[in-house]
């Protein structure tokens, strides 16, 4: 047990050490970034809302086709794949660069290849459900994709995605400051409560 935990655990540091090292050149973006999505200034929520709710107004005046906005994405990403590197020293300065900042650096990887184990791991659960529990699958994805099917029927595309898109980025500061934890805790005392209370009409 305790040498595949070593195992495990040097297969984390490994994959985080190949993910700094592709990262490098948006290591300042990546900390301003951290900041934003941490809500370290009050301001940054409101900021993050306001950002998408422009774009997706600029995407929704624009109205372009399928191909054209994926086409544009694209190009986005590889502009911005090309330019960070270049830019990012220059604009933050890489003599700046601190132990601190390299240790928060280091953390963000690790974060995001953790994230990545639980998306593969959780991939892999499926996959051995429907081996497992046939049945079980197909009722869950069948329930799952008309419950996805008729949201999507019943609100506008474009609004769900620019919903979707701002609850993914305030996600890390409602994590980071409890609110999840607070309201999922406030959640599973009323269902104790419910439940207590059927089993006090049973008796």
């Amino acid at each position: 047990m305790a040498e595949g935990d070593n195992r495990s655990t040097n297969l984390l540091a490994a994959e985080t050490a190949s993910l700094e090292e592709q990262l490098q050149g948006w290591g300042e973006v990546m900390l301003v970034a951290d900041r934003v999505l941490r809500w370290e200034k009050a301001w940054f929520p409101p900021a993050i809302v306001g950002v998408v709710s422009l774009v997706f107004l600029i995407i929704y005046y624009l109205d372009p086709s399928v191909l054209s906005g994926v086409s544009c994405f694209v190009m986005f990403l590889c502009l911005a794949d090309y330019l960070v590197p270049i830019l990012a020293p220059r604009i933050f300065g890489s003599n700046k660069w601190t132990t601190e900042q390299q240790q928060r650096f280091h953390e963000i990887c690790s974060n995001v290849v953790k994230t990545r184990r639980r998306a593969v791991g959780w991939w892999k659960r499926l996959f051995t459900l429907k081996e497992e529990k046939p049945k079980m699958y197909f009722v869950t994805m069948i329930i799952s994709l008309a419950a996805v099917a008729w949201v999507g029927q019943q609100v506008h595309n474009l609004l769900l995605t620019c919903l979707i898109v701002t609850f993914l980025l305030l996600l890390p500061g409602l994590n980071q400051h409890g609110i999840i934890s607070k309201y999922i805790g406030m959640a599973k005392r009323e269902i104790n409560k419910l439940l207590k209370q059927k089993e006090k009409k049973n008796e």
